[in-house]
């Protein structure tokens, strides 16, 4: 799998931007996607030195929509934790 195909978006709640402080950043992956590639990729495309990665998977939820029942898709998290002094420019201002 390529590096930008592992990341899907950032995570921007307040807990997440809470976490920044603790040189922690959320991201959503793909669901298929290791700790070893997480990694790589956020190594690759911010130009920072990753520490540790935590990942948790979320299971599609069923839903309806008037009469027709259908499931949300599945999705996973990875929070990455960054050396110390570095810093992920796009989650400043936020």
């Amino acid at each position: 799998m390529h590096p930008y195909e592992v990341l899907r978006r950032p995570i921007v709640t307040e807990k997440v931007t809470r976490q920044i402080v603790r040189n922690q950043y959320t991201f959503e992956v793909a669901v298929d996607a290791t700790k070893i590639q997480v990694k790589e990729a956020v190594e690759k495309a911010f130009n920072v030195t990753v520490i540790s990665v935590n990942t948790s998977r979320f299971m599609g939820k069923r839903r309806r929509v008037g009469k027709h029942w259908g499931m949300t898709t599945a999705w996973k998290k990875a929070i990455v934790t960054i050396q110390a002094g570095q810093k992920i420019e796009f989650f400043e201002g936020v």
